[in-house]
């Protein structure tokens, strides 16, 4: 399957591809679905209070909290916040829109000289890594080296998604071990309560559900939201390697059916292109 382009368009102004930026229904949808299942099952069997305990929230989510970021750093946790944010509200980058865009620039660039894609700023201020492959071809730098200088961009944003990821991952595995923690806790206050029964109750309640606490956070949230991340971090790697091969392939003065050729491999299948059919 393969999307068809007007090779004859011949409008200066080259529109920027469509960019997605909505709700990520299928992140949103499974956790709030899980979560409901837990809270229906919980309401079937008994007193949703029996299932709320301060000290197991501060043991388990304060310490998980605070033993990733000794792990890591402050700013490794806030962009890992960042980073779940674009999990939820999704903008999402279309490859075969973007195919398209580089396609119209690179014909544009032979058509009217590189220097003209000074005017096509506006086409690509929402994607960055391709205005700074085209700044560098209208400064004159080689195919090569904007190869080379977009490729180091592109393994510095790879890292920070694998960082990213990481804090979720350590976060997941994290998360259990504070609700043992807290288990062990609440048994050693029960055994120093057993003369007096009135405190049997909270300190189990506390061994008990420091470990619900725990399962739920590392299950039904860490590890979702990492796999997520990865998802989408191969998704843009997709998009930032189309914008790679044309603003190379730009530099170099290369014909742009040629550059057709080499998105297509990029290209999932049933997004190919057929620009100059």
């Amino acid at each position: 399957m393969t999307t068809h382009i007007d090779s004859h368009d011949t409008n200066r102004k080259i529109p920027a591809p469509r960019v997605r930026n909505t709700l990520d229904l299928a992140t949103v949808f499974g956790l709030l679905v899980a979560f409901a299942l837990i809270a229906v099952a919980i309401l079937l069997g008994g007193s949703p209070t029996a299932f709320v305990d301060v000290p197991a929230v501060c043991i388990v989510i304060g310490g998980t909290f605070s033993v990733v970021t000794a792990c890591f750093s402050i700013g490794d946790m806030w962009m890992t916040l960042k980073a779940v944010r674009t999990a939820v509200l999704s903008a999402t980058r279309q490859p075969k829109y973007t195919a398209m865009q580089l396609l119209r620039l690179s014909q544009f660039a032979r058509q009217h000289g590189t220097l003209a894609l000074q005017e096509q700023e506006g086409s690509t201020a929402n994607n960055e890594l391709l205005h700074q492959g085209l700044t560098m071809v209208v400064d004159g730098a080689s195919g090569d080296d904007i190869e080379r200088i977009m490729t180091r961009e592109i393994q510095a944003a790879m890292q920070r998604h694998t960082r990213s990821v990481g804090v979720l991952r350590k976060a997941a595995e994290i998360s259990p071990a504070m609700g043992l923690i807290g288990t062990l806790v609440g048994l050693v206050q029960m055994l120093g309560s057993l003369d007096d029964p009135s405190n049997i109750g909270p300190a189990m309640a506390v061994a008990l559900l420091t470990t619900l606490y725990g399962a739920i956070l590392a299950n039904m949230v860490f590890t979702p939201l990492a796999s997520k991340l990865e998802r989408n971090a191969a998704e843009d790697m997709i998009v930032n390697h189309l914008c790679v091969l044309a603003a190379a392939s730009i530099g170099r003065q290369e014909n742009p059916r040629h550059l057709e050729l080499l998105l297509n491999t990029v290209l999932p299948p049933a997004q190919r292109v057929d620009y100059f059919s």
